[in-house]
């Protein structure tokens, strides 16, 4: 590879090649936004291609690799590389031999042996490599929140870390959410105590509670139920985290394969065995169109809480109305 001696540093995201290895979709996106922000810096105009495996056919990679007039920087991303069919796996190892100037090209490989051609060849070409794992361990994903913290600039006590582990389960991008909502909602060191009026709350009255009356479709039950979280001050941003989750949590298991076992999708899923049984009655009525359109309705209440809107309750329970409906609509 003509440049590896300069550019293939770890530290360097416009490294010609960088390999981002694993199957944790969190850290893979980050890895594929880290190459972009450094290409963007560089250069404000910089065209990135995300594609999917099968948009990469024979021939594509040499066509968005050619030189451009204008010698514009680009970033080529191609996930989940390990399922490129065999003649364009041949044409991405003929471009590692002579990558393109001002291109930078990020595979997103599964690391398994499917693909370990490709995965081999990029890395005998000097690829800059990002380790992205499933993290399966406890232990990994208190790592991860205190790194979290950490990253954002904000000091939490291990106990906090651990009640916030303890509370959302092992999805990653749902702990980096809540990492990030502390970190904007609360100064100084975050604490136990902190996280408990976030994401536990009063029994009586807990976010996770009003999205479970609304992912069953018992509207009025959810309003009433939001409405007393509200009077006795439940965080606004606790709520739409927790609606958020109770729907995302339906659409990863709908989409999840059918008569597999508990704890092989509390597993593939980042969820605790029981909250597999919880979510599968919750999801009957629901349907992928639902989940989109409740999920958009929770990201309009959440940017109304963010302080996009003049009233975020009234927000809130338009979110709590259109996830009831979305659970009603087979």
């Amino acid at each position: 590879m003509a440049r590896n001696s300069a550019n293939t540093a770890a530290d360097d995201p416009l490294a010609p090649l960088t390999l981002a290895v694993g199957q944790e979709d969190l850290l893979l996106d980050r890895a594929v936004q880290q190459v972009v922000a450094a290409a963007r810096a560089s250069d404000a105009d910089t065209d990135v291609r995300d594609l999917a495996p099968e948009a990469l056919q024979p021939g594509t990679l040499a066509e968005l690799t050619s030189p451009s007039l204008f010698a514009e920087r680009k970033v080529v991303v191609v996930r989940n590389a390990h399922d490129l069919s065999a003649e364009t796996v041949k044409d991405v190892k003929a471009y590692l031999d002579a990558p393109a100037e001002e291109i930078t090209l990020v595979l997103l490989h599964a690391g398994g042996a499917k693909g370990k051609g490709l995965l081999d060849a990029a890395r005998k070409a000097g690829a800059r490599e990002v380790a992205c794992p499933k993290m399966t361990k406890p232990a990994d994903r208190l790592a991860f929140v205190r790194g979290e913290f950490r990253a954002l600039g904000r000091s939490a006590t291990p106990e906090a870390c651990q009640a916030l582990v303890d509370s959302i389960g092992s999805d990653l991008r749902e702990l980096a959410s809540a990492c990030a909502q502390l970190t904007a909602d609360v100064e100084g060191t975050v604490d136990v105590a902190v996280v408990a009026r976030y994401y536990t709350g009063r029994a009586e009255a807990t976010g996770f509670e009003v999205a479970d009356l609304a992912v069953t479709g018992r509207a009025a039950e959810a309003l009433e139920r939001l409405r007393w979280a509200l009077a006795v001050g439940q965080p606004l941003p606790g709520i739409t985290f927790a609606l958020a989750s109770g729907v995302r949590s339906i659409g990863k298991l709908a989409s999840a394969p059918r008569g597999a076992r508990p704890g092989d999708l509390a597993r593939e899923l980042g969820m605790p065995p029981w909250k597999i049984d919880r979510v599968r009655q919750q999801m009957r009525g629901w349907t992928g169109d639902g989940v989109s359109a409740a999920l958009r309705a929770v990201a309009e209440a959440d940017a109304a809480v963010k302080g996009g809107g003049a009233d975020p309750a009234y927000a809130l329970e338009k979110a709590v109305v259109a996830i009831a409906r979305a659970a009603r609509q087979r």
